[in-house]
């Protein structure tokens, strides 16, 4: 009974590696190379193509392994993001870089959950939106979701609204600067690209389009942000049992849920920092990493029913898009008159 309990998990586990091969196989695409498409987004498109049209045909018994992959696979995902990130890089950045950072994901964070409110949505799709919008997009959807353990739909809305503003941003931000629009510095422009893209893909995408002296600078920033996920992640796990405290969620006990995944993601970039690794086995980390986060996408996917995006309705987009204006202007005008005072 056991063994084969394994083999159905096997089966399910299979298949998502199988979706995870053919995301990064499409990833090649030139198209998909030249909108910053990641492996990870293709996934949870696959993910979801797959529910929306053959899932009723597979057995149920294969859904273990589905679990089993939006669940661990994640988490391990999360952990080795840090072998992307070193402890060098923020003080590159400076106090520009890390003040803008922090103010701009507080707000959006704290801007969202109460915007949510006003729309009266569900909080935790509000939640998982404002934590996507402020700080990596998916991959901080994606701890948020092993935080809060919410159910894979509201975590595949979340993303959506990531993918969608992200990219409309990627494209704008180069022209914008390119036509004399965005009146910035290549160094504030960097500064202000890192701390509002929504992914580091988008982040790595729009840099590059703006040449060298502006992305050297968004990638540091972008990732100083991906860094705050640790203490937002911390405190949301202590939110979540103040609310099961006080009675609103018995089902976790009161308990502060610690992310131990996230303190083993502050443990990899320490380590990481001290360099110790040659760079060839670093990018093959980075790249067995982004199969793993690929796999767990195309598994939240899976998780993914029209049907449910139905369930949710505009109000995850409007929150997105009132987030979207916020890190637009809002970011503007925070790296126009905070950064000279640094740099």
């Amino acid at each position: 009974m056991f063994n084969e309990k394994r083999s159905s998990m096997l089966h399910g586990i299979l298949l998502i590696a199988l979706f995870a091969c053919a995301a990064f196989y499409i990833g090649e695409a030139k198209f998909f190379k030249e909108i910053s498409f990641s492996p990870m987004i293709i996934g949870i498109i696959l993910g979801m193509l797959y529910a929306n049209s053959l899932r009723n045909n597979l057995p149920e018994t294969w859904v273990p392994g589905i679990q089993f992959c939006s669940k661990k696979l994640l988490r391990l995902g999360i952990i080795l993001y840090g072998f992307r990130l070193t402890f060098q890089e923020v003080l590159e950045v400076g106090t520009a870089g890390i003040l803008i950072d922090a103010i701009v994901v507080t707000i959006t964070i704290i801007g969202g959950i109460y915007i949510g409110r006003l729309l009266k949505m569900d909080s935790e799709i509000a939640l998982l939106t404002s934590v996507g919008s402020g700080i990596c997009g998916a991959a901080a959807v994606l701890g948020t979701e092993s935080t809060i353990q919410t159910k894979p739909y509201k975590t595949a809305v979340a993303v959506a609204t990531v993918v969608i503003f992200g990219t409309l941003s990627m494209f704008i931000y180069p022209i914008a600067y390119r036509s004399g629009l965005i009146n910035l510095t290549p160094e504030e422009m960097g500064i202000y690209s890192g701390a509002t893209l929504h992914e580091v893909a988008h982040a790595v995408g729009a840099g590059n389009a703006m040449g060298p002296e502006v992305s050297n600078v968004a990638i540091i920033v972008k990732m100083i942000r991906v860094m705050l996920l640790v203490p937002v992640l911390l405190i949301i796990g202590y939110w979540v049992a103040s609310k099961a405290g006080h009675g609103t969620d018995k089902s976790k006990g009161g308990k502060v849920n610690i992310p131990w995944f996230a303190i083993g993601f502050l443990a990899v970039i320490g380590f990481n920092t001290l360099q110790l690794l040659p760079s060839a086995v670093v990018d093959a980390i980075n790249y067995i990493d982004t199969f793993l986060l690929t796999m767990a996408m195309a598994a939240l996917g899976a998780e993914t029913s029209i049907d449910k995006f139905k369930k949710a309705g505009a109000k995850p987009f409007i929150l997105a898009f009132c987030l979207y204006i916020w890190l637009i202007f809002g970011g503007y005008a925070l790296t126009k008159y905070l950064a000279p005072l640094f740099l």
